[in-house]
């Protein structure tokens, strides 16, 4: 017997109002009111196979709106995956259960993304769009023909990133990705009406995407509008007209169910509207068998896929490609060595732009793009031609004004695989990035953000764009690798490294202005070590100068008056404070002794930096904005020379 879809959904509402219940905390209204279109969706449209979360060829689920976690948790118990289980269900919310307030995907291997943050769910689902389609190119229906689906709420419509994302997508024309779009006209605040008149139809038309409506609690009309997006080459966005909270009968339609548990009284008299006579966290044998049947059609499909794959003339290329390892070749070791035979002086965005001429090459995974700077970040090379709407074999990306809307598409582009996104603006613009960059540190994504202008270094644009806190702010930030180096070599070690990040993101903090070559050694990456000693004293050690980046060119000739003066100077080249805290105690001690004076210099904010120097060590740096002059005046107008440190230093050592 076929049982009706309505039953099917209240499999979801069920499980979702029981979870938050019990949590006694969550967000029930979302999940209830898109339970009929989630089910349309698994039943007949989504590719999947539950015994194989990371079948490279799975359709991509995206939850924009993270806040509605029990639909994910719930479609993901029904249709048949390992976890979670009931028993991860029941613990929603609570500590070590897989089932977090938000879906993390670290913790489930159905979660394709982590969501909460609105928005960001479905400007990552642009960048797995890219990614699909870009491997297409390259290997064919055959291994790569799948689509991304995204459920958003009003939220994630309204925040800005959702115009950033949209345009992008709507510019390359991607037609495999599909917003479900929970059209319930409630936020947390009440009805929308108290905040917005736009309309969101006519934004998305105008941006270049397919827009249709639909009844969500009409399976019929669901499924015509799904049959409709399918059919139209733009990316598409389906306005599902639904009741938040479906099936509360007292409260439903009203922000009383959006973030907050139902109550029992609520729950029963739910259970009674929608027929739904089974205990907490049970599921009826014939329900569940109905949801079972979901995951068989895809596991039929993985096979058909696997043997294709199996006769493909591209197989192992295609598995290597898909397997994340990426290692710089040839062309990378010639670049190296021609560092050595022939020094430098260059900017450190220019040596990373040379870096990435030799890595583009060696590696066909890479794939770049900026933020409407090309040509200040240096971040295309000859290998990389461009990725359009008419040839999506392309490397290099033009994101246009979109820092935001970059960022989250390279972690897309990331969490997809087969893809090592790396993207360039200003350092000061990472706070643009900001909210996306903590996003691929907490999913411990491969994504490389290439900042340049680091620094007062960029001269007359002036204090807006001088970065002074982001440095310290950005190395504040778990699981990201930031990392400033100070010459040709020390920036292609750090794209080694960088690149050999399997399981968080790289910064590299870059040069407007020329420096001079400090490394004439690539035996070993040094900059592994995150900080090293790069000169020695000559005279007995008193004084330990730790520097990054520019400054440590500045550190050398510091050290040589020092030296003049009689007192022996190392110069510690900090490249990522992270490296460096990731190092044995011992080699710590070695580099930054406690016998000596620590003096730290960075062209940025002091604080933190007393972490290295002690309170009695001396830290220059910047401690107010900056200011709009030519560089030489900068440096000297906020005492980052040489003459003005060299006195402060041999004034604390009592000369």
């Amino acid at each position: 017997m076929t049982l009706p879809e309505r039953q099917l959904a209240n499999a979801i509402r069920a499980l979702a109002m029981d979870a938050v219940q019990a949590a006694n905390s969550g967000h029930p209204g979302m999940p209830m009111g898109m339970a009929d279109v989630a089910t349309v969706l698994y039943s007949d449209y989504l590719k999947f196979d539950p015994n194989a979360p990371k079948w490279v060829d799975r359709d991509r689920f995206v939850l924009s709106a993270g806040h509605g976690s029990m639909l994910a948790y719930a479609t993901l118990h029904l249709a048949g995956y390992a976890r979670p289980t009931i028993e991860d269900i029941r613990n929603f919310r609570q500590l070590h259960s897989p089932c977090a307030g938000h879906p993390e995907n670290f913790e489930l291997e159905g979660v394709e993304t982590t969501t909460g943050p609105l928005g960001q769910g479905l400007a990552t689902a642009v960048g797995m769009a890219i990614a699909e389609r870009h491997l297409n190119a390259v290997y064919g229906d055959d291994l790569v023909d799948h689509r991304a689906y995204v459920i958003a709420g009003d939220g994630c419509l309204m925040e800005g990133i959702n115009h950033e994302a949209i345009g992008l997508a709507g510019h390359l024309r991607l037609g495999r990705l599909t917003v479900l779009w929970d059209d319930n006209r409630i936020t947390i605040d009440g009805s929308t009406d108290l905040s917005t008149s736009e309309d969101i139809a006519a934004r998305y038309a105008a941006t270049g995407w397919h827009v249709e409506s639909c009844d969500g609690h009409d399976p019929a009309d669901i499924r015509r509008a799904l049959d409709a997006a399918l059919a139209d080459p733009r990316p598409s966005l389906i306005a599902c007209r639904t009741i938040i909270g479906f099936g509360a009968p007292n409260k439903q339609g009203t922000s009383a169910t959006h973030g907050a548990p139902l109550g029992p009284d609520e729950i029963a008299a739910a259970r009674k509207e929608l027929g739904w006579i089974a205990e907490p966290f049970v599921i009826p044998a014939d329900i569940a068998s109905a949801w079972a049947a979901f995951g068989e059609k895809g596991k039929a499909l993985h096979a058909e896929w696997n043997e294709r794959l199996a006769n493909s003339e591209k197989k192992s290329e295609f598995e290597d490609r898909l397997s994340g390892n990426v290692v710089p070749g040839d062309a990378f070791r010639a670049y190296l060595d021609g560092l050595v035979a022939e020094p430098p002086k260059v900017a450190t965005r220019k040596a990373s732009e040379n870096t990435l001429g030799a890595l583009t090459a060696d590696i066909p995974a890479l794939i770049g793009g900026s933020a409407d700077l090309t040509g200040s970040n240096n971040t295309k090379t000859s290998s990389t031609k461009p990725l359009t709407k008419n040839d999506y074999s392309g490397r290099y990306i033009y994101y246009g004004i979109r820092e935001f809307g970059m960022a989250a598409a390279m972690n897309g582009m990331a969490l997809h695989g087969g893809v090592v996104p790396y993207g360039g603006t200003f350092l000061v613009f990472a706070d643009y990035c900001r909210a996306a960059i903590r996003l691929s540190a907490l999913q411990r994504q491969r994504v490389v953000y290439v900042m340049t202008h680091d620094s007062i270094g960029l001269g007359e644009d002036g204090p807006t764009h001088q970065p002074i806190e982001h440095l310290q702010s950005l190395r504040a930030m778990p699981n990201l690798l930031v990392m400033r180096p100070a010459d040709a070599v020390e920036t292609a070690e750090c794209w080694a490294l960088a690149l050999a990040q399997e399981n968080r993101p790289s910064l590299l903090a870059l040069t407007r202005q020329n420096l001079p070559p400090l490394r004439h050694d690539v035996t070993e990456n040094l900059c592994a070590k995150g900080g090293y000693r790069l000169r020695g004293a000559s005279a007995a050690r008193k004084v330990v100068l730790v520097a990054t980046g520019s400054e440590v060119s500045l550190a050398i000739e510091v050290a040589d008056k020092l030296e003049a003066a009689g007192h022996g100077a190392d110069v510690v080249s900090m490249v990522s404070t992270e490296l460096f805290d990731e190092q044995a105690a011992a080699w710590q001690a070695d580099i930054l002794p406690e016998d000596a004076l620590i003096v730290s210099i960075e062209a940025g904010t002091t604080f933190g930096w007393e972490r290295y120097t002690g309170r009695h060590g001396l830290r220059f740096g910047i401690d107010s904005f900056g200011a709009s002059a030519p560089i030489e005046d900068l440096f000297r107008h906020f005492g980052l020379t040489a003459d003005a440190i060299t006195p402060q230093i041999l004034a604390k050592l009592g000369n």
